[in-house]
């Protein structure tokens, strides 16, 4: 069967399950979410206090406990079990999903453990849909990939292929280390797994407000960085963040 000839056979099945967790536990989130807010909304135009019942957001002891807590729950619980007991599937597969899951409630919250403040449906709540959309993209990469930096060479090869294969490596981490520096955190994450991802980023221009930028860039070059980074770039990538999370305010 194809799933266990692509899947299984290859090691990748548990891959696939977190990932697919993950995306379905985002969705759901954000559906849920988006509705709560909707019914605040209501209320506050009516002048009257939301509905009880239905939807609502999770208190205990007079406490506002938001979902990211569940996710590190989750993610903690799936990583102690599976670094204690190291079970064979099927049970490798469910610690897979819950760890999946926890990662989306965790990273759907980023803005709000980074900027210690309640500000998931602020402008600074766009930093989740962007956390989110790098931990998706990670796990589709390493889905794909057998190894983040391939197999090991046959000890048997000669010294100059060993030589070349470790210079490989080391040459795409480096682009990498560029691509942060450029303030690409994103494509280097990526480029760490994908060596031509780290290349095309480490060639292209730096984010004027990265490292790069400001120790490197002036005069012209500087220009094209805020032309290509400015205001048109920011509002093309807020109106995907605004489709995918809901409109920030």
């Amino acid at each position: 069967m194809g799933w266990y000839r692509e899947l299984v056979d290859t090691g990748r099945a548990q891959a696939a399950w977190m990932l697919f967790a993950f995306f379905v536990t985002f969705t759901v989130t954000r559906a849920v979410t988006r509705r709560i807010r909707a019914k605040h909304g209501q209320a506050r135009a009516s002048a009257a206090p939301a509905e009880e019942g239905g939807l609502s957001d999770v208190y205990i002891g007079g406490v506002h406990i938001h979902h990211q807590v569940w996710g590190i729950l989750m993610v903690m619980l799936a990583g102690l079990l599976q670094f204690r007991y190291a079970p064979d599937s099927p049970w490798a597969e469910v610690l897979a999903v819950i760890f999946g899951a926890g990662a989306a409630l965790t990273l759907d919250e980023f803005a709000l453990w980074l900027h210690l403040d309640d500000v998931y449906w602020g402008p600074q709540g766009r930093k989740s849909i962007d956390a989110i959309l790098l931990g998706g993209a990670l796990g589709v990469v390493l889905l794909t990939q057998t190894s983040p930096i391939g197999a090991e060479p046959e000890r048997a090869g000669s010294a100059l292929s060993e030589w070349t294969y470790f210079g490989g490596i080391g040459f795409h981490l480096v682009m990498a280390v560029f691509c942060f520096l450029k303030g690409k955190l994103a494509t280097g994450l990526i480029g760490i797994v994908v060596p031509v991802v780290a290349f095309v980023g480490a060639v292209r221009l730096a984010k004027p407000s990265s490292v790069w930028a400001l120790h490197r860039y002036g005069g012209r070059k500087e220009e094209r960085s805020r032309n290509r980074f400015g205001a048109t770039y920011d509002k093309r990538w807020n109106r995907v963040r605004d489709l995918l999370g809901g409109h920030f305010s």
